[in-house]
């Protein structure tokens, strides 16, 4: 049941919002999913899960919480062993197969997280387990695999041919293929989340969460619609792996085009078929983000809540950053990961600070004489900003024979600040031309 669009003018310019299936906020009525995962699946996963999975801690988040005006929790699956909540569905799904199936081991296909999860669960199950990696794999997520048991092949450039070389290794060996998302086991196991949710916080109103193939939020939609159906769950996607969306709009799985963007985690181009219905059926909203709230939150997530955080599990923050007014707490906002590559970390962390407009990029032109940069290093230091790079350009033909153009990338302490450095060089007597 997929309400009504709504009027594109009320979407902010950093979300966009396509509603799944909304639950009456004044009448609720309980949901029942009419696919084949249901609440008691989610239960009997937990158990399974028990002593294997750990139970991650839920934290209250000030800054999110003044935001949006009523408590926000980030729980922190970022914490779960592995790094991510990718254990749960994989763990299920391997102790489900039957000793013959066990016998002919299980593989696999991923860039990092689901790589990981299913190494270890298929080593504490005694299972063995080939993982392909595709080659630019990032190398600590590639050493994680193999440390947690799994023989690690590389093959392709991106992940469908990964998946595909994993596909042919299933066909040719009999191996069993783990899929990351689209089966119910997979679906079942990750709804435990939302089971520890309603535990740990259970006067929540709102979870928010991060959406790619839709293994994660159709668990926790299982779970937490049968026991709470007043609950508003809204799945977070971003912009350029956005694939719900026109899913949801034409009733069936949409395959992308192209997908792009520096949350690896949810950067699926295809619903998976069976977390789709669900999708559909129970949650409430999908949104879309754009790659600076996401940026923008991992940096959060980093200084104000002190956690390491993936961009993708970042997505949910990014959201609740975009459109603080547009939910309803007590909210639950789900880290699903933190798996995140050091040079990755960087760049996005530069990104974040640059979208909070901690970093000011200019160029001016000075007179070519000894002391002429020494005077305008002096002026950045008094109006307190950090100087990060220098370059010199004597060469362009657009200068005068004694002119040098100085291009500086500083550190600020936020877009007042920058505006206020600026201001200080123009009194100085400097033309400024700003490049961010």
């Amino acid at each position: 049941m997929v309400s009504p669009a709504p009027d594109a003018s009320a979407v902010s310019a950093s979300s966009s919002t396509t509603p799944a299936a909304t639950a009456s906020a004044t009448s609720p009525s309980p949901k029942t999913p009419v696919t084949a995962v249901t609440v008691d699946d989610v239960r009997a996963a937990q158990k399974t899960l028990t002593g294997v999975a750990r139970t991650t801690s839920m934290e209250g988040s000030r800054h999110l919480s003044s935001l949006v005006g009523s408590p926000v929790h980030l729980k922190c699956e970022n914490l779960q062993r592995t790094g991510s909540f990718k254990l749960r569905g994989a763990y299920v799904r391997i102790a489900g197969l039957s000793p013959r199936e066990r016998e002919r081991g299980v593989v696999a296909a991923s860039a990092g997280n689901h790589a990981q999860g299913v190494a270890l669960a298929a080593s504490l199950l005694g299972v063995t387990s080939t993982v392909f990696m595709p080659e630019g794999a990032p190398l600590p997520k590639v050493a994680a695999t193999r440390d947690y048991g799994a023989e690690v092949r590389m093959r392709g450039q991106v992940v469908d041919e990964t998946l595909h070389a994993a596909q042919e290794y299933a066909r040719q060996t009999g191996a069993v293929f783990i899929h990351p998302f689209d089966h119910p086991d997979v679906v079942a196991g990750q709804g435990t989340l939302g089971l520890e949710i309603l535990e740990q916080c259970p006067e929540v109103r709102t979870i928010v969460v991060g959406v790619g193939g839709g293994g994660l939020i159709a668990g926790i939609a299982v779970a937490v619609k049968e026991l709470r159906p007043d609950v508003r769950i809204i799945g977070v996607q971003a912009e350029g792996a956005a694939a719900y969306p026109p899913s949801l709009a034409a009733g069936k799985p949409v395959v992308l085009d192209s997908v792009s963007t520096m949350a690896d985690g949810i950067k699926v181009g295809r619903p998976g078929d069976v977390p789709f219905e669900i999708v559909g059926d129970l949650v409430d909203e999908v949104r879309t983000v754009s790659e600076d709230a996401l940026s923008s939150a991992l940096l959060l997530c980093l200084e104000r809540a002190k956690l390491v955080v993936e961009p993708a599990g970042a997505s949910p923050v990014a959201a609740l950053l975009s459109r603080p007014e547009s939910v309803e707490g007590p909210v639950v906002a789900v880290l699903s990961g933190g798996n995140v590559d050091p040079l990755v970390m960087q760049q996005t962390l530069r990104h974040g600070m640059a979208a909070a407009g901690r970093y000011l990029s200019l160029r001016l032109r000075l007179t070519d004489r000894p002391g002429a940069l020494a005077a305008l290093l002096r002026e950045l230091s008094v109006a307190d900003a950090n100087v990060l790079d220098v370059s010199h350009v004597r060469t362009d033909p657009r200068l005068g024979l004694d002119e040098v153009e100085v291009e500086l990338h500083l550190e600020t302490k936020g877009p007042e600040h920058c505006e206020e450095v600026a201001a200080k060089l123009r009194a100085a007597g400097y033309t400024v031309v700003l490049t961010r």
